[in-house]
């Protein structure tokens, strides 16, 4: 199997498991604070991260390493949890799910900016025509309805493109998997100090749905998925392989619908039919 090939086949795996974000944490924030819950995942996270590295005895990073973790560790251990959870008191999680189809081509304009990618201009073409059709449905669905969830998600978005791009650049040095334990590891004292300052819930009153949700954006979506992710990044490419998160929606919604019984319209089917047919013209000019 070629590089190229295992490239898209590990992102495939990624994108198949970050789709259960969403509606994960949608179930966990009915029942948990935002911010106690981005430092719950992230701190379970780092503690299973630290005994992999631990366990196979990987090398510390160097210093010049440092930067390239801190901004992993903003994009997809801070950022990105917190904005979506935060946004996720304000819309559902079927309406933010489409929201992902702009992260190809967040993650491919930071693909250039930090990955020296250099993409044909069609991809562009492609890329911005899927990125349109998402910000059409979230106008056609009602932008003045939750101009604060939809921010959010929006500025989720721009900070996980980044994170995606900078640890797939620093995965082609250290290896997909050590690039998030280590971004895990590095946020850990972090989240700790923030939880001390967090008020617990009252863990009574938490269902098991939210535990069941918590459970799985701690080890599935803040871990084993970036494992797949950064590998096929690294090994496929930022720009194409980034594209595989158009088919995201896709399964978002069907979780959502399956899982938390919330209503998926035709528009929404619609669109997110529409941006994954513009993933294949992108992916034919992604190089």
């Amino acid at each position: 199997m070629d590089r190229t090939t295992s490239g898209w086949m590990n992102g495939f795996l990624g994108v198949l498991i970050f789709s259960g974000s969403l509606p994960a944490t949608r179930a966990a924030v009915m029942d948990f604070d935002p911010v106690f819950l981005t430092v719950a995942r992230a701190a379970i996270a780092g503690a299973l991260a630290l005994c992999l590295l631990l366990v196979f005895r990987q090398p510390r990073p160097t210093r010049a390493d440092l930067v390239s973790l801190a901004i992993v560790a903003f994009g997809v251990v801070l950022g990105f949890p917190l904005l979506t959870a935060l946004a996720l008191e304000h819309v559902t999680s079927a309406h933010s799910i489409v929201f992902i189809g702009l992260l190809p081509l967040a993650t491919a304009v930071f693909g250039v900016l930090r990955g020296g990618e250099r993409p044909h201009p069609a991809f562009w073409l492609f890329s911005c025509l899927g990125s349109a059709l998402v910000a059409g449905f979230a106008l056609m669905q009602g932008f003045s309805a939750s101009p604060v969830g939809d921010l959010l998600m929006l500025a989720a978005v721009i900070v996980c493109g980044l994170g995606y791009a900078e640890g797939a650049s620093l995965s082609r040095k250290l290896g997909g998997w050590q690039v998030i334990c280590w971004a895990l590891v590095l946020s850990l004292p972090i989240m700790v100090g923030i939880g001390l300052f967090t008020n617990l819930p009252s863990f009574e009153m938490v269902n098991g749905a939210a535990w069941t949700g918590l459970a799985y954006v701690s080890v599935f979506s803040m871990l084993i998925g970036f494992i797949f992710w950064y590998r096929g990044l690294a090994l496929g490419g930022v720009a194409g392989v980034g594209q595989l998160q158009l088919l995201q929606p896709f399964f978002g919604l069907a979780l959502a619908a399956a899982l938390l019984h919330e209503p998926v319209s035709w528009a929404m089917l619609t669109v997110t039919g529409a941006i994954v047919l513009c993933v294949a013209g992108a992916k034919r000019f992604a190089k």
